[in-house]
């Protein structure tokens, strides 16, 4: 039995291999193995070489030296052409001009729409000790139907990001529950009413799918040959209402994380808090370089008084694309970047990654505190403590980028105009099952 698309069967094959579903090989693009990444038996190429990497992490260019220093047949060209969805957009567009890099950062949600396209390859044969330095949890995001398409670089539960000063100077308690946590927004408008503890982010859907996460959401199914989507599920719904109450009743800003006015919130006190992965600190210098060490982390604020659960937004790995005309010598650096112990350090002190590879989560570095945070020394014992506790969809569906789409058009259109985020979750729910029945999916 398969949940393949009625007559698209090798166009989109690799995108059901993440739900392991298949049962048969499909061909996930690459072409053959003796001009493409996408063949295991591709010879590794002789002499020195260069490779462009694609990537968005601030001061991922100092890891890239480390390489380069001690890797001198093998040079690491870096370019940041955009983050996230925007370059997976790249990806796909240079994929199809025949330019792409030979190495991408890609987030793990966007991973089976790439292997569908074929602009990522399979490294199956070059990642054979790589595999074994990763738990099974972990791995099996960028493991279809026994094929690697990518490094894990990091896992990044949401945590909660607050300002000890501020906290301090309002008498405010650290939530632990999302009630405790309303009720600390309405202290902050009555006591500071320049101010707000957080703010409704709807640019990014990332960030308000790991919420539904924490709620137990699960937005993609499969019975049979059929497809089952329910983003606007109880538990999504439940996470939209609470925030529309937030909203409603003015406890919390409404810009966009990342915009302008937000950077200078945060950096002026404006904004107390801020739900992030536990890459936070690595970018909380650019965003608001006049607070360092004035924040701590602690566990998201939880919706049962001591559940540890929590959702994810980003982490990623390091893919090969089908473009690399030296796919074992990209895989040999994706490898390098992610299980070396040096080059984990490297990651760690550089951009605050919470390591995915099993023995780079005790290395020494962790005991310090991040650049940012010098007076939390607990900072990573904090992430490690919620790190197992992390939950992500159990499946991802074929076409993320729709569902992400209608996010920032439904929800964008809801907060400014005030109308209900149960509604745009339904439209959302309503163009992602248009689309997948346009790619031709069975969806019930």
């Amino acid at each position: 039995m398969s949940v393949l698309p009625r007559g698209r069967r090798g166009a989109v094959a690799a995108a059901l291999l993440a739900a392991g579903l298949l049962t048969a090989t499909a061909a996930c693009g690459g072409g053959s193995s003796d001009d493409k990444a996408g063949g295991p038996a591709t010879a590794k190429s002789k002499g020195k070489v260069t490779l462009t990497f694609w990537d968005w992490d601030p001061n991922i260019d100092k890891v890239v030296a480390k390489w380069n220093s001690s890797h001198p047949d093998i040079q690491v060209k870096l370019s940041n052409p955009a983050g996230g969805d925007q370059l997976v957009a790249k990806m796909i567009t240079a994929h199809e001009a025949k330019n792409g890099p030979d190495i991408a950062k890609v987030e793990y949600q966007s991973l089976p729409a790439l292997v569908s396209k074929g602009v990522v390859a399979d490294i199956t044969d070059y990642t054979k000790d790589t595999v074994t330095k990763y738990d099974d949890a972990t791995l099996k995001s960028t493991v279809f139907q026994g094929k690697v398409y990518g490094v894990p670089q990091d896992i990044a539960p949401l945590m909660f990001f607050y300002r000890t000063d501020l906290f301090t100077k309002y008498g405010l308690s650290v939530p632990k529950t999302w009630d405790e946590f309303a009720a600390e927004a309405k202290t902050v408008r009555s006591k500071a009413p320049s101010s707000y503890l957080t703010n409704f982010d709807a640019a990014d859907p990332g960030w308000f799918t790991g919420l539904a996460q924490q709620a137990g959401a699960n937005w993609w199914s499969t019975s049979g040959d059929t497809w089952k989507v329910d983003i606007a599920d109880a538990p999504t719904k439940k996470v939209a209402g609470y925030w529309q109450g937030l909203v409603d009743d003015g406890s919390i800003a409404k810009n966009p994380s990342f915009s302008p006015q937000w950077n200078k919130q945060m950096n002026d006190g404006t904004l107390l808090s801020w739900i992030s992965g536990a890459w936070a600190p690595a970018q909380l210098g650019g965003i608001a370089p006049a607070t360092k060490g004035k924040w701590a982390v602690a566990p998201l604020p939880a919706w049962t008084a001591g559940d540890l659960t929590t959702g994810i937004w980003g982490g990623s790995a390091t893919t090969v694309t089908t473009d690399s005309q030296h796919p074992e010598q990209a895989a040999e650096f994706a490898s390098w970047l992610n299980t070396d112990d040096a080059a984990v350090t490297e990651q760690v002190k550089q951009i605050n990654v919470y390591p995915a590879a099993t023995a780079g989560r005790s290395l020494p570095v962790l005991q310090a505190a991040p650049a940012f945070f010098p007076n939390q020394p607990d900072f990573y014992a904090e992430v490690k403590k919620v790190a197992p506790a992390a939950r992500s969809f159990p499946m991802w569906g074929p076409d993320v980028t729709v569902t992400f789409t209608g996010y920032t058009d439904g929800f964008g259109k809801a907060l400014q105009s005030g109308g209900s985020f149960t509604g745009a979750l339904d439209g959302i729910q309503s163009a992602t099952v248009a689309d997948m029945k346009k790619l031709g999916f069975t969806v019930g």
